[in-house]
């Protein structure tokens, strides 16, 4: 199969749009799209994409950890972090095309996903301790709240799919307000907090600002997913 019938192939089998935000559906999807074809042109497994995206993750988390915060670092950082994130979206894609996906691939992304919001969180603390000028020790807080919130949104939304029943009825178109709301909670969306990285001022209040949009979100989310269940 050629590059543009594997990508063909690949645009007719994306995975429902429901309860994705823009930036998924429009820039991450068809990004990992374009790296899935690659992947498959150059012969390589979904497991092995699933590592490219993990090494490409962490290694922009260990600079943001060892690297004195400067604005090459803040593009060296957002680049790898949304480059990884696309990948991570092309190792499903690949596997849907090669028809090898299973447990033991999902197991590992998921794996590699929440090592890598859960990382990316402490080593912000460990940058904020290392090279910020705090006002007060009470900023140390923040990455561990954050790392929090990210991390029971994640566990919850994957729990909540697995523990409620599979709907018999095709799915319901989905809600373009709905993808813009959910945004500020995009992964895609907070690696751009990082190009602020080169002022201490800007990215600290902006990485204020997306942890209280989550802290929002995850109340919302929490009281949304188990009323749902309630009613399985």
């Amino acid at each position: 199969m050629r590059y543009g019938e594997a990508l063909h192939r690949l645009a007719d089998a994306q995975k429902t749009a429901k309860g994705v935000s823009l930036y998924s559906r429009y820039v991450n999807r068809p990004a990992g799209r374009v790296l899935a074809a690659g992947a498959y042109r150059a012969g390589m497994t979904p497991d092995q994409v699933t590592l490219v995206s993990a090494a490409l993750s962490y290694g922009g988390i260990a600079a943001l950890a060892i690297a004195a915060p400067s604005w090459w670092l803040a593009l060296a950082v957002y680049a790898a972090l949304a480059v990884g994130f696309a990948f991570d979206s092309a190792d499903g894609q690949l596997a849907r095309l090669l028809g090898t996906g299973g447990p033991a691939g999902e197991w590992l992304d998921h794996v590699v996903d929440c090592a890598k919001i859960t990382a990316v969180h402490a080593a912000v603390l460990i940058t904020f301790h290392r090279h910020f000028a705090l006002p007060g020790d009470g900023w140390l807080l923040l990455p561990l709240g954050f790392q929090l919130a990210a991390v029971m949104i994640f566990f919850g939304g994957l729990l909540t799919d697995k523990l409620k029943p599979k709907a018999a009825a095709p799915p319901a178109a989905p809600s373009r307000l709905r993808a813009v709301a959910l945004l500020p909670v995009d992964y895609g969306v907070f690696c751009a907090v990082f190009l602020l990285l080169g002022s201490q001022d800007a990215f600290r209040y902006g990485y204020l600002a997306l942890f209280a949009v989550h802290a929002v979100f995850l109340a919302a989310f929490l009281t949304k997913w188990f009323r749902e269940l309630r009613r399985v």
